[in-house]
Order: structure tokens, then C-alpha cells, then sequence
């Protein structure tokens, strides 16, 4: 998800810059569009309205050519949606970051029984740095541009980075720069070459971590709420056993310990059928397996 933000980032902020970069074409009025799509929320990467054409200009950014569902589908629903929606000329490109010899990067089209859907495919291997180099605002996606000397493209890039006079620009387009390469390149090379300080000050960088703080906190709950039920659930099935049998030997609560929420639930049921203790011994047994 890193990756995702840091492209949304510079297509947001950089949009006629990467307009040309993709489509060849210099436009002064671009409105970026929302990137969910109702009815069923799905989201896109980066949707870019050319107001001056009526024109949309879908970017996909993927870093693994997997994906749920299939890549050509996805940008078959993508453009229906935004067909219904907005109703005008759409381009679709996907754009692979990271290097792959999967067949998936290689495709830029649905075929299926007398459905046809196409889009078009930038692989960042295979693209001239130059044009990357040239622009401030293009620089995070030279990291990943094609050399037969990858190490001496990034001491480029890193020098070009340094040239960025205005402040903020500085901050964040060095930040984005630094995350991009790292689908490339050493962590400890790219800390040589680029001050960690400054990444930590940036815009993207603080929204990537308050992001995962997020998601972590989210996944604490979840977390916590299942431990709370695993300790209810075990409370339950001790109460139940020592009622039927009384004291329970540790040996077997720390089995009982173990066991899942579901695996408890289930014992809970199963035990209202033993007969002595060693029914919950062979239980146990085939359940831990």
C-alpha cells in the first residue's frame, strides 16, 4: 500500500507533469477525480480528468503483476463504471513498477468469449531514465527506469533531488523517491544517498505512517477481541468440566488453553457427550494434531 499512496501522492500533486510523462500531451486545466466508484465501492489507483478534452485518464499503478480479481478484468469494471458515471472518452494504462518476467505484465487486455477489452502497459524497466531525470517532479519513478548501471542511476537521481531548491518540494519529493527505490535497490545503499531525516519529514512519509498506526490499532481491537472471547469460551468449558468431573489435571487445561475460539465452541458441545475424563483426553489428542 506504501507504493499506491506514493504514486496517488505525485499524481495528485504532479498531475500535468505525469500526464505528459504517460500521454504525451501538455494540458493546463486537469481535476482529479475521486478514486471510488459507486455502486459497489471499488477504488482506483489515480483518476485524472482532462477538463479541456472530456477526457479520463485512468492510471493503475501495480507492483506485483498478481492480482483479485485478474488485472484485465479489474480495468474492464474500472472503465464500465466510469462509463456510466461520467460518460466521455476513457484511456486506461497500467503501469507495472517493479520488474517481473510474469506474462501478466506482458498483457494489456480482457479476451474472453465475445468480450474485448484493451489498455495499454508502461513497464518501468524498460523505460529511457531521461526523461525522469529531467523533471523534479518525475525523479521517484527514475529509481526504477531502465540502466545497465542501476547503482550509478541512483547516485544520478539522488543528485538531481538535491538540486530541488524549494523547501517542501525538497522534503517530499526526496521522501518519494527514497520509498520507490526501495523496490529496487538496498535499504543501506539508498540510506548512503539520501538524508533518512528528511524522509521522516515529509507529507507522504507521515501519511504512510499514521496510515499503518491506523491499521494497527484497528488490528489491536480485532486482536483483543478475540483473546476476550477465547478467555470467555475457555472460562465456559472449565465451568462445564468441573461440574461433570470435577478437578481438572493442569496437563489437560493446558491443552484447553491452546484451543481456538471455534475448537472451544466445539468442545463446549462435544463434552455434554463424555463419559469420564478420558473422553476429553482423546479429544484433545485428535483436535491438536
Amino acid at each position: 500500500m506504501a507504493y499506491d499512496n506514493i504514486c496517488k501522492y505525485l499524481a495528485e500533486n504532479y498531475p500535468a507533469d505525469l500526464v505528459r510523462w504517460i500521454h504525451g500531451i501538455d494540458v493546463t486545466e486537469i481535476s482529479v477525480l475521486k478514486t471510488e466508484l459507486n455502486t459497489e465501492p471499488i477504488h482506483a489507483d489515480s483518476l485524472t480528468l482532462l477538463q479541456t478534452a472530456n477526457q479520463i485518464l485512468q492510471w493503475e499503478f501495480q507492483t506485483l503483476p498478481a492480482s483479485k480479481p485478474s488485472l484485465p478484468l479489474r480495468m474492464l469494471k474500472y472503465w464500465v463504471r466510469l462509463k456510466e458515471k461520467y460518460n466521455c472518452p476513457i484511456e486506461q494504462v497500467v503501469i507495472f513498477l517493479k520488474f517481473t518476467t510474469s506474462s501478466k505484465a506482458y498483457t494489456n487486455q480482457l479476451l474472453e468469449g465475445n468480450t474485448s477489452h484493451g489498455y495499454r502497459v508502461i513497464r518501468m524497466w524498460e523505460q529511457d531514465p531521461e526523461q525522469f531525470l529531467a523533471n523534479p517532479a518525475l525523479l521517484p519513478f527514475a529509481t526504477l527506469a531502465f540502466s545497465e548501471s542501476p547503482k550509478r542511476l541512483l547516485e544520478q537521481v539522488a543528485a538531481a533531488v538535491d538540486r530541488i531548491e524549494e523547501p517542501l518540494a525538497f522534503t517530499n519529493i526526496s521522501a518519494c523517491t527514497q520509498l520507490l527505490a526501495g523496490l529496487r535497490f538496498d535499504k543501506g545503499l539508498i540510506g548512503e544517498l539520501f538524508p533518512e531525516e528528511v524522509m521522516q519529514e515529509s507529507v507522504i512519509y507521515q501519511k504512510i505512517i499514521q496510515k499503518g498506526h491506523q491499521l494497527g490499532l484497528l488490528e489491536g481491537k480485532r486482536e483483543g477481541l478475540l483473546e476476550g472471547r477465547q478467555e470467555e469460551g475457555y472460562a465456559i468449558v472449565i465451568r462445564q468440566l468441573t461440574r461433570r468431573f470435577g478437578n481438572v489435571e493442569d496437563q489437560l487445561l493446558e491443552g484447553i488453553q491452546k484451543l481456538s475460539v471455534a475448537q472451544l465452541e466445539e468442545l463446549s458441545e462435544a463434552l455434554l457427550d463424555f463419559e469420564t475424563i478420558t473422553d476429553l483426553t482423546v479429544w484433545l489428542t485428535e483436535h491438536q494434531q
